[in-house]
């Protein structure tokens, strides 16, 4: 085996500028963070109200909210990236695709795609987390809510989801975790995030164990610190008694 090892091979020039290897990577992982973090928060906002749907009396509103989460769980998440990219701008008008084609960058567009087909994606899961959460609790709390004049939406703003969503951090986390792996899909359709440019640094300098290594490192880091802080939070917010099983305040 005439294997090269270069383990400085980040700190090699590209040849386009003054730009080095490494810089790559920086700006694969800055669109990975871009991808991940706008899919949790538009999974977040979907996942929270079609979980409450779920949960009301209401049927009409529970069987659009369980529709949703049988649709987008069922679909390979790769298929509705396609679909977001490829189909869906040739669904719209004429405008939107001179502006989605010519307008913005190739990059932009397909990172836009990425971020709503993902936090779509990931919306079906939290979904069921947060009926889980509410059904948990015991019904005495709503009762109360109800006894002291709260509404229907008083009652879970103030009392249900704040005691839900203590309860489901655990889970949130490693959903948390599982958005921003998944983020490397994107690169799939076009996007050069953070496995896009381990792939193109790896073709161009043939040190693929290396540059794999590094990309690994990178998510290990990554997720263990998403991990710590929600560690962190939920201790912020645990009640004793309640969620660590302590029985004693």
């Amino acid at each position: 085996m005439n294997y090269q090892w270069n383990w400085r091979v980040l700190w090699q020039s590209t040849g386009i500028g003054n730009e080095l290897y490494w810089h790559w990577l920086v700006t694969g992982f800055k669109w990975l963070l871009m991808i991940g973090g706008a899919a949790w928060l538009i999974a977040m906002v979907i996942g929270t109200v079609l979980g409450i749907m779920r949960t009301l009396p209401n049927k009409s509103a529970q069987m659009l909210a369980k529709i949703y989460v049988d649709f987008f769980r069922n679909i390979p998440l790769l298929v509705q990236l396609f679909f977001w990219f490829y189909v869906m701008p040739n669904l719209l008008t004429e405008g939107f695709r001179t502006f989605w084609y010519q307008s913005l960058e190739p990059n932009t567009s397909a990172a836009i795609s990425a971020a709503i087909g993902l936090g779509l994606f990931t919306a079906a899961r939290i979904i069921e987390q947060v009926r889980t959460g509410i059904e948990s609790l015991p019904k005495g709390q709503a009762n109360a809510a109800a006894a002291l004049g709260f509404s229907t939406a008083q009652s879970y703003r103030y009392v249900i989801l704040p005691q839900a969503f203590r309860t489901i951090l655990p889970p949130l986390s490693s959903e948390l975790t599982n958005c921003f792996k998944n983020a490397s899909i994107a690169s799939l359709v076009g996007v050069t995030e953070l496995i896009s440019q381990t792939k193109t640094i790896s073709e161009y300098t043939q040190n693929s164990f290396e540059i794999y290594t590094y990309a690994t490192i990178i998510y290990l880091l990554f997720n263990l610190t998403l991990i710590y802080g929600m560690t962190m939070l939920e201790k912020k917010l645990r009640i004793k008694g309640q969620i660590d099983g302590d029985q004693h305040a």
